[in-house]
């Protein structure tokens, strides 16, 4: 069965920082490089709804539709003479223990489950977009105001690099890692107009990302997402 999960991702909010490699390191997987725009390395933190999902297209009764918030960074992988692009998450989070269960158990992903929440707000020419997650009894927040108005990426931009990326790694162990497949359409983008983040990345991610705390954005970004499917299919290497 080639297909494991398909579901709808919609309204992907990315803040974006530029992050020294060395706080990366220790997270890379074996076999795969860190993938550089114009010189520097990034990290995401993301919020994003997850619509409508079904494993092996067997919808999931109660659990389908979520807000999913995660902290990920940017590698490249070479086989032959194709370079893989992927993504490299340090935690993604749900509300439901199950899903997290699920995800951990057969991706070997970094999933925690905590209470979570998102507010739309869409008319004719803006789209008002917040997630909030709670860590410490205290709620975290990412929200952005953006016209309504689809735009394509610009080729070589740097919403291109974010986003252009169809491979997951994961870190196994110090000797084995994890490749699979993430399949979607390029996404549209919407311009900002205005932003909120409240982030206590210490408390969630850890000391090793206290750093973030301090750091301005580098860039804040809102896709219009789009259905998504994940391969069975696993490659370890």
């Amino acid at each position: 069965m080639k297909t494991f999960l398909t579901a709808e991702w919609q309204n992907l909010v990315m803040v974006n920082y530029e992050i020294d490699p060395k706080y990366l390191l220790p997270y890379l997987p074996k076999g795969v490089d860190l993938d550089y725009y114009n010189g520097k390395t990034y990290i995401s933190l993301v919020g994003f709804l997850f619509k409508d999902s079904s494993l092996f297209k067997i919808p999931i009764p109660l659990f389908g539709t979520f807000e999913e918030i995660n902290l990920r960074f940017y590698v490249t992988r070479k086989v032959g003479n194709e370079v893989k692009r992927g993504v490299v998450f340090i935690n993604e989070t749900v509300p439901n223990k199950t899903v997290a269960w699920v995800a951990n158990k057969l991706y070997k992903e970094h999933y925690t489950s905590i209470p979570t929440k998102h507010k739309w707000k869409i008319d004719a020419n803006y789209k008002e977009i917040e997630y909030q997650w709670m860590v410490n009894k205290k709620w975290n927040c990412l929200k952005v105001i953006a016209n309504t108005d689809a735009l394509k990426m610009n080729a070589g931009s740097i919403e291109e690099f974010i986003f252009e990326h169809y491979f997951g790694y994961t870190k196994v162990n110090t000797t084995k890692s994890i490749e699979y497949k993430v399949n979607h359409p390029s996404w549209n983008v919407n311009e900002i107009k205005d932003y909120t983040i409240n982030c206590n990345f210490c408390d969630f991610y850890g000391k090793d990302f206290e750093i973030l705390n301090s750091t301005k954005s580098h860039s804040i970004m809102l896709a219009e997402g789009s259905a998504v499917s994940i391969d069975w299919k696993r490659h370890q290497f």
